[in-house]
Order: C-alpha cells, then structure tokens, then sequence
C-alpha cells in the first residue's frame, strides 16, 4: 500500500490508518466524535491525497470532453467547476467527479474513493489523433480539505487568501511563499469546505502552516471515519460508495447539477432524457433513520413487509442523529419521507424510516 506524503505528521497526531484504493490514509485520530465536532462548530483538516485527480491539456480538450461526458462543460468560464458524470450507453454511472476550468487546462477531481478508474475510463475514449492529453496528479500534488465554520479564517491566516467571496464549485490559484497552490470551494461535509492543492514537495510545509494557524481556532485534524457521518448527515453521494453502473443520475437526484438535457449527445444521454420526458424513474436516493443500534452494510437490502425494494448505499452512526443513519435506493413508490421499511442486517430485519436529505440542517 502507498502511504500519504503526510504519513509521518498524522502518525503524530496518534492516527490510526486504513486502506483506500491502494493507500494508506488516516480513519480517525482516536477521538471520532471530537474530531466530528470540531469541524460542524469551529474547523478540521483532513487528508484527500489519494483521491483521483487529472489535468486535461491540449487544443481538442474541451471539445473532447463536452462529447462524452455528461454535462455541459463549454459555458463554464475560467475558475469556475460543475459536477459531471461519465455513463455506459444505457445510462449506468462510470464516474463521478467535479471539473473546474483552469487557463490552460481542465482539472478533472474525483467526488469519491475510486482510484484511477476515471483516468482509465475517460482513456478509452482518447482516439488518435485527438489533441488533448491528460496527466494524473495523484503523485506528483496532494489534496488537503479544511471544513467547517472557521475554514475562511483558517484560509485566511495560514495562506493569506480572503476567499469568503469563493463561490462553490470555484477556484483561484495562489502563491505562499513561493509555493504555487491552488484553493477549490467545494462540497464534503455540508460546512464550509475548502480543498487546497499542493505540489508534494511542499504539502509538508502547508499542512504545518496550517496546523499551526490553527490552533487558536479549534483545529483538529479528522480521519475518513469523521469525514463519512459528515458527509452522509448532508445527504452527499459519492462515486464508489453510492454513485455506481448500478445508478442513473435521475435517481441520485442529480437533476441540474451533474447531467444536461440540452447539450446534446453523449453516452447513455438517450436513456437520461428519456426518464426525464416521461417520468419513469425507477427509483430515488434518499436517507434512512435506523431505529435499532444496528449498522447497516453497503447493499443490505431493503424490504416493505416481504418484498425487496432497493438497497442500502452507504451507511455510519451518525454523532447528531444518535442512532445509525444511511443513503439508500428504494424504488419509487417506497421513497417518500416518513415510509416505514426495514433493512437486513445479519440475518435481521430491523426498522428503518425514509427520510428527507440532508439529515444536518447545515448547509450544503
């Protein structure tokens, strides 16, 4: 396994560790609930270096990228990003990740833990000939989010950007100290996030700035533990553990926010419109309160009475709800909140209600 470039600095701070795509990263620092705290009522610092990330250079860039993926990327003006998928023709999710516009170039970020499988798969489909080129930064620039309500006065010490003013899903490029990084506004916990994007030769030398500006703020560092009842509370699907060949975006309602209607064609982009024109999604992501101690895995089924009638996508007990919570797909007629269903655990079928997302009532 590949440990982070920051391996020794979260060893320090009593870390312990699990494997992601082939990486070694911190699950928690020894105190989930502190760590969760921290970034819901001041601000946390988390480790993303081993998320999937890619520079998409060349004349043909663009156009290349608008021919297949899923949304329309050609109004998007220079710092600013939007979500987008990559589909199978029959409209099955590849994919998942954000794309920001740079100057002279795409930055292709991952909104999950999926390794290279975007590089891999956007790949087959650079034919010859195609002028654009694409690079994975995975190695060569880490990836560090700061989250919570004080992560514009963190931002803002340690770096020296006012980006308050940075609207989601937006980017500037900065310099500290001779150190080219830039800084994304961007969507992991359902608090103010941030993510910054560091050459690894200096990440060691921001995350210190970082760690050391913040300590008067509250600043803690959070592990992958943390980082999943945050996400999960503010109803954010993610490629791997809930965007996957077996979803259409429709049904993880990503209607205008990572799929286009109007672009034109794209893989599977028949099958999106299609439910779009006539309504026939056939089920709907939405957040289950399990009403038992009882953790749910990934795929535990969910019943109504005796019939089966979707799965469960990803699931953690959650610090603020005080009972397990999950993201699920249960079929359409079984998605409205309050719908009482129960989801096989062990062997057990326990309780569960449909409810609305986010969970949090934090911003997302």
């Amino acid at each position: 396994m590949k440990p982070s470039p920051l391996h020794e600095q979260h060893t320090k701070l009593g870390a312990s560790f699990t494997e992601i795509t082939g990486w070694t990263m911190p699950a928690q620092y020894g105190h989930v609930a502190a760590e969760y705290t921290a970034v819901r009522r001041t601000v946390g610092i988390t480790d993303l270096s081993h998320r999937g990330r890619l520079r998409v250079t060349g004349d043909d860039r663009t156009k290349w990228l608008q021919s297949i993926i899923s949304n329309d990327i050609l109004p998007l003006a220079t710092g600013r990003g939007l979500y987008s998928s990559l589909l199978t023709h029959k409209g099955k999710m590849l994919t998942y990740f954000r794309i920001y516009a740079l100057p002279d170039a795409l930055l292709v970020e991952d909104a999950g833990d999926i390794g290279d499988t975007t590089m891999q798969t956007l790949r087959k489909f650079l034919l010859y000939g195609t002028k654009a080129k694409m690079e994975s930064l995975r190695d060569s620039w880490c990836l560090l989010l700061v989250s919570g309500p004080r992560s514009v006065d963190l931002i803002r010490a340690a770096l020296g950007v006012e980006a308050g003013a940075l609207a989601p899903l937006s980017c500037l490029s900065h310099t500290v100290e001779g150190t080219s990084v830039m800084l994304l506004r961007t969507q992991e916990t359902g608090e103010t996030d941030f993510e910054v994007l560091v050459p690894t030769e200096h990440v060691g030398a921001i995350w210190d700035r970082l760690w050391q500006a913040g300590q008067p703020l509250g600043l803690r560092a959070f592990g992958t533990d943390a980082h999943e009842a945050l996400r999960i509370e503010a109803g954010l699907p993610q490629a791997g553990a809930d965007l996957t060949e077996e979803i259409v975006p429709p049904e993880a309602n990503l209607e205008g926010k990572a799929f286009s209607l109007s672009k034109g064609c794209y893989p599977g982009q028949e099958v999106v419109a299609r439910m779009d024109t006539y309504g026939n999604v056939r089920r709907h992501l939405v957040g289950l309160r399990v009403e038992s101690d009882a953790l749910p895995v990934k795929g535990a089924k969910l019943f109504s009475g005796d019939r089966e009638v979707g799965w469960v996508s990803s699931a953690v007990r959650s610090p603020s709800v005080n009972n397990p919570i999950a993201l699920g797909f249960p079929l359409r007629d079984f998605s409205s909140p309050g719908t009482a269903l129960t989801i096989e655990v062990e062997g057990t079928k326990v309780p569960a209600t449909v409810t609305a997302l986010p969970f949090s009532s934090t911003k997302t």
